[in-house]
């Protein structure tokens, strides 16, 4: 009874938290400077939440996001711009696109057992390949921006007079992502990605066949950030080699660290906090003192690390664990 009654509360609560995301647009409708900063947040929170299935679940510390997003955002853009492709499609194929690219890389580094300091250095260096690989590639690259065709109000051609309807897509895609990760964790798959998580020696040792459990948990990884990149594209209405941004995939794991490795819903919460922080503060005060944003998200990054090393996510476990106490005490009484 109280098990079901726990899962009551947090359905509602679940709820609460979608009814708000939903109006969000319609508060700061009007200023579409704003939507686009929010939309920024969630985009993160995307990326992070992706991340954490190989960087949480399975313990890989992969700096590689932005590969895959860059992937997925020029091969949607390419495909729209040169063959008029609905994005619809192109956001897809991007995310098949940088699945093949991380097999093709992860394969051999997951042969021969690259892990840990080596595996993030290695998945780093990949970006900036990427970034110089598509600057001397002029045919779908090139130094210069390639803008995509502009079709005001066009659905099939993922090309809106707002932002809003960007936030919206995002805004699902977040939803997919944290159910995919959801999905995993009741899985035998997310089992064994958190025994390698914890100790890959000790899981092998137990018969897990880590290579493939790695592989698995990188497929889904660099899916959801290339179709995140068929939208980014979109978004921003062109395509350039700076999405191949190595500091950019640096962050994405700093998220899913401070989120709270394995934990759902923990890198959504460090975007939320850390990068809606820091766009606020480069918006407000960025330009009077420059850089200064840059010092307090640091010292935000800093104290939360010092004071929850294991995630803020373990502060809301910490809160909702009371208030189930509090009821059950309740109905004790």
């Amino acid at each position: 009874m109280k098990h079901k009654k726990d899962r009551i509360i947090e359905k509602f609560l679940l709820l609460l938290l979608l009814i708000f995301a939903l109006i969000i647009p319609l508060i700061i409708g009007s200023n579409q400077y704003n939507v686009l900063l929010v939309t920024t947040v969630l985009l993160y929170g995307v990326m992070a939440t992706s991340w954490n299935i190989i960087g949480g679940l399975a313990g890989q510390l992969d700096l590689a996001s932005f590969a895959y997003l860059g992937l997925g955002a020029f091969t949607s853009g390419t495909l729209f711009i040169r063959y008029n492709f609905s994005p619809w499609i192109g956001m897809v194929i991007g995310g098949l696109v940088a699945v093949g690219f991380a097999l093709l890389i992860g394969i051999p580094l997951f042969r021969f057992r690259i892990r840990e300091v080596w595996y993030a250095l290695t998945t780093c260096a990949l970006v900036e390949i990427l970034k110089v690989v598509f600057t001397m590639w002029e045919e779908v690259g090139g130094p210069v921006e390639r803008y995509l065709p502009y079709y005001r109000g066009s659905l099939y051609h993922m090309r809106f007079g707002s932002y809003i309807p960007y936030y919206y897509l995002i805004l699902g895609l977040l939803l997919i992502v944290l159910l995919v990760n959801y999905r995993i964790t009741k899985t035998k798959l997310g089992y064994y990605l958190k025994a390698l998580g914890e100790d890959e020696i000790a899981a092998e040792a137990l018969g897990v066949n880590t290579r493939v459990c790695k592989l698995r948990a990188l497929v889904y990884y660099s899916f959801l950030i290339g179709v995140a990149g068929g939208i980014y594209a979109n978004m921003y209405g062109y395509v350039h080699p700076s999405f191949f941004n190595g500091q950019e995939s640096i962050k994405v794991a700093i998220l899913g660290i401070v989120g709270g490795r394995g934990i759902a819903y923990g890198p959504l919460l460090a975007a939320l906090l850390l990068v809606g922080i820091q766009e606020f503060l480069r918006a407000s005060i960025g330009g009077e003192v420059s850089g200064l944003y840059l010092v307090i998200y640091s010292v935000i990054l800093i104290l939360v690390v010092l004071f929850r090393p294991k995630g803020i996510a373990t502060i809301f476990q910490g809160i909702y664990q009371k208030l189930i106490r509090r009821e059950v005490k309740k109905e004790d009484v």
